[in-house]
């Protein structure tokens, strides 16, 4: 195990050097498809730049085990010395890790005598547009027989050592959503004559607000996040357009949609009693992340059975996460890789140009794989 993770940690290494964005990651890819061959696997190309392996086992039953590839537009200040060689791309979101655990998992699988079958994914695009989809739409998982998909994310808020974890909502379903509001141009000292589309704006973000706290029970967590709201041009001219911008979070489409439509009745009445008229762009996003209860039972068995690993059931994250697509086609569990180190100064959250880990916690992940199998009878 310890020649293992010391390959993983060199894994990493070289694959932080080439961050490349989704559906880019040629030279990514090529770099896999070296260590991969090496050790003796035929590797099949799917989605242009992605990578799947299927370890035949003899049965009808086979299990996923899926990475992602891709990494942020992000100017990385981790002063490392295998720093990001292409300017403006980091590996910010701990991908470059979560590739070499997979790798460092095949190592693992190399002689073992499967019972059951191991599907491999090297997945592009988590961060955008959401390489999960295309992967889910190949049909690779019905070809297959995929009964259970399993994923990993490095995270900086557990403390290493612990694998954090929980069952059912556990990723937020997000989506990305444009208000346009068009009211009439007119003189600030004329306010008769003109339609006032940020004073519109102002009443539509405190119904938001009402949508969240009053009409979605308390247990069903939810959210209106508005981040930007630009209108006008100059001090004393009502302004005729204003543009929100926002995001909404749920943990259930159910809500999703109840939302929404909360949404476009409130527009509507603005429309109404105000004479504006509002158009609204919806983004949906990814699905939740939603956790099988029976794959949960067999991680938290698995780490609880592990003496240099820690478990803890934590609260459902408003993060979103791709592998919500795997899950609308079959059972899955997603689980974090705690990396926090306040002593060597790993503190920083995903997605910052400071984030970094000790590669040791790589060896966390892969134990829980490897333990997740043996639980599964995949191999003894």
């Amino acid at each position: 195990m310890e020649k293992i993770i010391e390959n993983m940690k060199k894994y990493r290494r070289n694959l932080h050097e080439i961050p490349e964005l989704g559906y880019v990651e040629k030279k990514t890819q090529a770099y896999l498809l070296g260590e991969i061959r090496k050790m003796g696997y035929e590797p099949e190309i799917i989605c242009e730049t992605g990578i799947y392996i299927y370890l035949d086992g003899g049965s009808e039953e086979t299990y996923g085990f899926r990475t992602d590839m891709d990494a942020l537009t992000i100017v990385e200040e981790t002063g490392v010395s295998y720093t990001s060689k292409h300017e403006g791309v980091m590996h910010a979101c701990g991908h470059d890790g979560h590739m070499a655990t997979l790798l460092g998992f095949m190592d693992y699988l190399k002689g073992k005598k499967l019972k059951k079958n191991i599907l491999l994914i090297f997945q592009p695009a988590e961060e955008g547009p959401g390489g999960a989809k295309d992967i889910v739409k190949s049909g690779i998982l019905e070809k297959y027989n995929v009964m259970g998909i399993f994923g990993l994310h490095l995270f900086p808020k557990l403390e290493e050592g612990i694998i954090g974890c929980r069952a059912g909502g556990f990723m937020a379903k997000a989506a990305e959503i444009n208000i346009i509001i068009k009211g009439k141009s007119g003189h600030g000292g004329q306010p008769q004559l003109g339609i006032d589309s940020i004073q519109v704006a102002g009443k539509m973000f405190e119904g938001f607000n009402l949508i969240t706290s009053k009409f979605v029970a308390p247990f069903d967590p939810s959210i209106i996040a508005i981040g930007k709201i630009e209108g006008g041009t100059i001090r004393n001219i009502i302004p005729e357009v204003t543009r929100m911008e926002g995001t909404i979070r749920t943990f259930s489409t159910e809500t999703f949609n109840f939302i929404v439509d909360k949404i476009r009745g409130i527009a509507r009445g603005m429309e109404l009693s105000y004479g504006v008229e509002i158009e609204i762009e919806l983004a949906e996003g990814y699905p939740p992340v939603i956790n099988d209860k029976k794959y949960y039972d067999v991680l938290e068995d698995v780490v609880r059975g592990d003496e240099k690993l820690g478990f803890e059931e934590i609260d459902p994250e408003m993060l979103a996460e791709d592998f919500g697509f795997y899950q609308e086609v079959t059972r899955g569990l997603f689980f974090f890789v705690g990396t926090k180190n306040k002593e060597l100064g790993y503190t920083a959250s995903l997605h910052n140009s400071k984030f970094n880990f000790d590669e040791k916690v790589l060896g966390n992940g892969l134990r829980v794989y490897t333990g997740i199998c043996r639980k599964l009878g995949v191999f003894e």
